[in-house]
């Protein structure tokens, strides 16, 4: 009887001292919150239903997608990092994520240390469109109506801080104009304005701008990337058409919590890995304009460290101001 007490207290002990002790057996065993802190119907969110949707079929539990849009999408972002680190909060984020650190003056999280950078979920590419009406059809003539009429053109941006919102600044100093940015809270209400004219320019998500760059509700002036996209090999990239160009790295990822096991970090990215080896992600996510990846945690940690200090030079050497 001794000894068997002596045993049970040394458990407790290792429970006491490692309360994480035996989470990662049997997970998971409840369902899955994916925050994507943008509005419904938009590019992260798109891809994150799709993956979502797989792995809740391969692991027999729901994946629920909950969407917190605001604050240039560090709104969702601080849930996820004030979470429990379980492994049943996972942030799905864009490469904003990233450059937040050196766009914002203060944050409500610490980028590197609040988070584990899990996988790279996809490789993204962006399109700069206009108002179907403007009368415009490159970039160049674009840039030359910016320069004839300074200050009254306007570009909308899913949260000012994020991806676009640097690229459109990189090209504001590029070519010397001055447009105005109009925050949006996602993809969607961003796109409606765009086609209604109540916005002149921006540059969105190919994955959400496609379908209205085929009906003729947007014009695509360029894509921003190292090359052009097979979706839209007509459309020239922004480096070809305004030398030397601009375009920051495009990715969705996803993040839990600092502090989640390590064995349940493996755990979530060898599922997501196997959504992204099925045929129909793959396609889904390929017909939307990105790239499946699902990289190691050790692999998109060294790249998310890497994103973070060169977005930082880029700001700083571009001279952009600091947001509150």
């Amino acid at each position: 009887m001794r000894r068997l007490c002596h045993v049970f207290s040394i458990l407790l002990a290792a429970l006491t001292l490692n309360p994480t002790a035996g989470i990662a057996q049997g997970y998971p065993s409840k369902p899955i919150r994916i925050v994507v802190p943008f509005a419904a119907g938009g590019a992260v969110d798109v891809v994150a239903r799709l993956v979502g949707g797989k792995i809740s079929e391969n692991i027999g539990q729901s994946v629920i997608i909950e969407n917190r849009p605001g604050a240039s999408g560090t709104l969702g972002a601080e849930a996820v990092a004030k979470s429990a680190p379980d492994g049943y909060t996972i942030l799905q984020n864009s490469s904003g994520q990233a450059l937040a650190p050196s766009l914002f003056r203060t944050l409500p999280f610490d980028t590197l240390k609040d988070f584990i950078p899990v996988t790279e979920v996809v490789r993204t590419q962006s399109v700069l469109v206009t108002y179907s009406k403007l009368p415009v059809t490159t970039l160049k003539e674009l840039v030359a109506l910016a320069k004839s009429k300074p200050g009254s053109l306007n570009y909308g941006v899913t949260g000012l801080g994020n991806a676009s919102n640097l690229n459109m600044e990189m090209m504001k100093r590029a070519a010397n104009i001055d447009i105005q940015a109009i925050p949006y809270k996602g993809d969607a209400p961003l796109n409606t304005d765009l086609i209604a004219g109540q916005i002149h320019i921006a540059i969105v998500p190919l994955a959400t701008a496609k379908p209205l760059i085929d009906i003729g509700q947007l014009r695509a002036l360029a894509v921003i990337g190292p090359a052009r996209s097979p979706i839209l090999p007509d459309v020239p990239t922004a480096s070809e058409a305004l030398p030397p160009g601009f375009g920051a790295a495009g990715w969705q990822a996803w993040f839990v919590a600092a502090n989640t096991p390590r064995d349940i970090v493996a755990r979530i990215h060898a599922e997501v890995a196997k959504a992204l080896d099925a045929p129909d992600v793959v396609g889904g996510i390929k017909k939307l304009g990105n790239e499946p990846v699902g990289s190691t945690p050790e692999e998109f940690g060294i790249q998310f460290r890497n994103d973070v200090a060169n977005f930082q030079k880029v700001v700083d050497e571009a001279q952009i101001p600091k947001l509150n």
